[in-house]
């Protein structure tokens, strides 16, 4: 009888146990919180560049202030936006606006923020006053700096790095793309209308270190220049054709030759432009873009958002599955 009954206990412990664990189970899963795409339903954002310092993401984002039904790209601000968990996000306001540059006339189009020498370097494109420099469509690349991620920055030159009328630009000077190598030499790589440039950046940050090179190899080359580096090879995802895709290149040197690997991310309803940034945090890679997804978005009414990034077992890029719900929260 005693043996019976130690059976029947035993099995009801073991029922409860394996009840507890599902519970726990269903729990977890029903806890487990998820970013959301678009990140943020106000306000609407762009062109995002991010930079993990620390233990914080930092969102470096334009804004479009185009109202609805109307066309064309009304963009003055460049918001920043950081997070710790890639859920809870922070909006830290407008930090950086095209009067932050005496020289800038209109259109804060997409930037890019790198930290060198202690410091954060936000390179943006903007239209420039001087009609003396306008060549083509009167875009200039400056750069404001700052002693933290999060400001307050300031223009240290006074003036731009690159104008229409400097020698071997394109006829839009956009998108700049600034990426410090393993070696602290530093290159900005910009481009837009089919062609792409790169040049060396001084140690100072704000000089042009030699000429103004072509970039070859980028297939279906729109604009959108982007940067990341793993293991020893350089990746080069870019918009690709018009209305865009993102595709990208690799490269075992910074300087080429490029080799085409495919699309990273297919084009996006109702947003003819794709902007993408891509960065690791906390051991997880994550692929930043933009669309059209709120009810009120449109093509000059974007809003950025967020999905896994993922390798194959031969170091490529697979295509990236954009979701609805984006990507779960992280300690």
């Amino acid at each position: 009888m005693k043996k019976i009954v130690s059976v029947i206990f035993l099995f009801a412990v073991s029922l409860a146990i394996l009840s507890c664990n599902e519970t726990a189970k269903k729990v977890q899963s029903e806890e487990l919180k998820y970013s959301g795409n678009p990140l943020f339903k106000s306000p609407l954002t762009a062109d995002p560049c991010v930079m993990a310092y620390k233990d914080t993401l930092y969102l470096f984002a334009g804004s479009d202030q185009t109202p609805e039904g109307k066309e064309g790209f009304k963009m003055h601000d460049w918001y920043i936006f950081s997070t710790t968990d890639m859920v809870n996000w922070t909006n830290h306001g407008v930090k950086l606006s095209v009067d932050s540059f005496d020289w800038a006339s209109h259109n804060a189009f997409a930037g890019h923020c790198v930290e060198n020498h202690g410091k954060f370097w936000w390179y943006v494109p903007m239209v420039h006053k001087d009609s003396l420099t306008r060549v083509h469509e009167g875009f200039a690349i400056g750069v404001a700096v700052a002693d933290h991620p999060l400001g307050p920055y300031s223009d240290p030159i006074g003036k731009a790095i690159v104008v229409d009328s400097t020698k071997n630009t394109i006829p839009l000077d956009i998108d700049p793309a600034v990426y410090v190598d393993d070696d602290g030499e530093v290159y900005m790589f910009w481009g837009s209308w089919g062609e792409v440039r790169m040049v060396k950046l001084k140690d100072n940050m704000v000089e042009l270190d030699g000429p103004i090179e072509n970039v070859e190899g980028l297939t279906n080359f729109f604009e959108a220049p982007f940067i990341h580096k793993k293991g020893d090879t350089y990746y080069m995802s870019y918009a690709a054709a018009y209305p865009s895709r993102t595709d990208y290149a690799t490269a075992k040197s910074i300087k080429g030759p490029w080799t085409y690997r495919g699309v990273l991310n297919d084009t996006l309803p109702n947003s003819p432009t794709n902007h993408q940034a891509i960065v690791n945090f906390k051991g997880n890679d994550y692929f930043f873009y933009h669309n059209a997804g709120l009810p009120n978005g449109g093509p000059f009414r974007r809003s950025v958002c967020v999905d896994k990034l993922e390798y194959d077992e031969n170091g490529l890029l697979k295509k990236v599955v954009r979701t609805e719900k984006g990507v779960p929260q992280i300690q």
